[in-house]
């Protein structure tokens, strides 16, 4: 009697165990810090705010780059603005983000297309696969640009404020 005893609380304290255990797929992530962590990019606060705080700290600039943050504006859909990594370039205008929270709240998507649809070619405005519509989504979202990672970003940036920059 005792043993079954046993068994069953131990059985127990198994299941809930495993209850409280969940995949890091489940993890609800927010754009923002779901960036800096894949990016390095130590910015923190609200994606709207991204560009301003990376001014002086880290190069921004309007070419993609591997590694490097896209920045969205606020919008009124978008209040908050939003923040994506770029992780392949496709072509001049076409490339494959990895970001959070955006076709799905909360939600992961690793490589997913955003294209330049802006009239200068300046990545100023965007159009980002949107996963229920299985394509671009319909709309154009504007953006104020990549902010670039990486540990030459501090050497890069001194160069640049002395005028040495190549």
């Amino acid at each position: 009697m005792v043993l079954k005893k046993f068994a069953a609380r131990s059985a127990l304290v198994a299941s809930l165990g495993l209850a409280t255990i969940t995949p890091a797929q489940a993890q609800f992530w927010q754009c923002a810090p779901f960036a800096r962590m894949i990016s390095g990019i130590a910015i923190r606060g609200n994606a709207n705010t991204w560009w301003a705080q990376a001014a002086g700290r880290y190069l921004r600039g309007s070419v993609p780059k591997v590694g490097s943050v896209l920045a969205f504006e606020a919008t009124r859909r978008m209040r908050v603005g939003h923040v994506a990594m770029v992780s392949k370039i496709v072509s001049a205008r076409e490339v494959l983000l990895t970001h959070a929270n955006w076709s799905r709240r909360g939600g992961v998507e690793n490589n997913v297309r955003a294209v330049d649809v802006s009239a200068a070619g300046d990545w100023s405005q965007v159009k980002v696969w949107y996963a229920p519509q299985a394509g671009l989504g319909t709309s154009a979202y504007p953006t104020k640009g990549f902010i670039y990672s990486g540990k030459d970003a501090a050497v890069e940036l001194a160069a640049v404020e002395e005028g040495t920059a190549s």
